[in-house]
Parts: structure tokens; C-alpha cells; sequence
């Protein structure tokens, strides 16, 4: 940056001029000021060019970040929308595996339950057969008691009138 050199000698000119008695205005050599001016004003265009170029180059290099940062950004934005989708289908898998879990303990419980019911149906009906039958016995048998007896009476009778006949 060559003009800043040149307003820094202008600025040493004017900072070394004499000044007038009772004033704060200096005396400057003339043409020695003017040159630097002109000189100013030939390097001004090429130092203005040279920022312009460097104001662009920013522009530009700052386009291109922002591009690559939305880049990125849309990049982490759909990474972390397959990462949500993944998570939801895990998750998912994660529901169905305890909805299939429930839906086994409860068919285990219901066939527990229905095995328990038809053993306690199969009891039930043998119990009340086994009763049925021990109360025909004991009635059998007590018919073949009372006929026993009958018999046995009749037999009684006729050894006591066998006996009768025979005195």
C-alpha cells in the first residue's frame, strides 16, 4: 500500500512546516506538496483497483463459504433426518417386539387358563360319576343285603319248620 507511505510523508511535511507567528498556519514547500499529491493521485486508481479486486475476491470467497456451509448444514439436516427414521423404526421394532411379547404371555395365560378349565371339567365329571357309582353300589348293596336277609330269613324258616317236622 504505497499511497499510505505518501499521505505518511505529506502528513511529515505538513507536521514539519513552520508556523506563521501568532497562528497555527504553517509554511509548506509548495511543489514538494504537490508532487506527493500527484503522485497520490496515480497510485490512487491502481491502491482502489487492488481493494475493489480485494472487496470482490472476499465477496466471493464468502459466497462460497456460505455455499458450503448450507452444504453442510443440509447434509447434518439429512443425516439427522435418517437418523430420526432409523430411530423411528427402532422404536417401532422395539413396540412390536413388547406387542408381540404381551400378545404371547396373554395366549400362555389363556391356554393355561383353558388347560386348567378342561382338567377341572375332566375331575369334575369323573367325581360326580365316581359318586354316582359308589351311591348304585351302596343301593345294590343294600338291595343284596336286604335280599340276603330275605334269603336268610327264608332259610331260618325253613330249618326252624324242618326242625318242627322232625319233633
Amino acid at each position: 500500500m504505497e499511497i499510505f507511505t505518501l499521505l505518511d510523508t505529506l502528513e511529515d511535511i505538513l507536521e514539519g512546516s513552520r508556523n506563521l507567528p501568532f497562528s497555527t498556519k504553517g509554511i509548506v514547500d509548495k511543489d514538494q506538496a504537490l508532487d506527493l499529491i500527484k503522485e497520490i493521485r496515480i497510485k490512487l486508481p491502481d491502491e482502489l483497483k487492488q481493494a475493489k479486486w480485494v472487496k470482490e475476491e472476499r465477496q466471493r470467497i464468502l459466497v462460497e463459504a456460505q455455499k458450503e456451509a448450507d452444504g453442510i448444514v443440509k447434509e447434518a439436516e439429512n443425516r439427522i433426518i435418517a437418523m430420526i427414521d432409523e430411530h423411528e423404526i427402532t422404536r417401532k421394532a422395539y413396540e412390536q417386539k413388547t406387542e408381540i411379547i404381551e400378545a404371547a404371555n396373554e395366549m400362555s395365560r389363556e391356554i393355561s387358563n383353558g388347560t386348567k378349565e378342561y382338567a377341572d371339567t375332566l375331575l369334575s365329571t369323573t367325581e360326580s360319576v365316581l359318586k354316582e357309582t359308589l351311591a348304585k353300589l351302596e343301593e345294590n348293596m343294600s338291595e343284596a343285603l336286604k335280599l340276603m336277609e330275605i334269603s336268610l330269613q327264608d332259610t331260618i324258616k325253613t330249618v326252624e319248620n324242618s326242625r318242627k317236622e322232625l319233633k
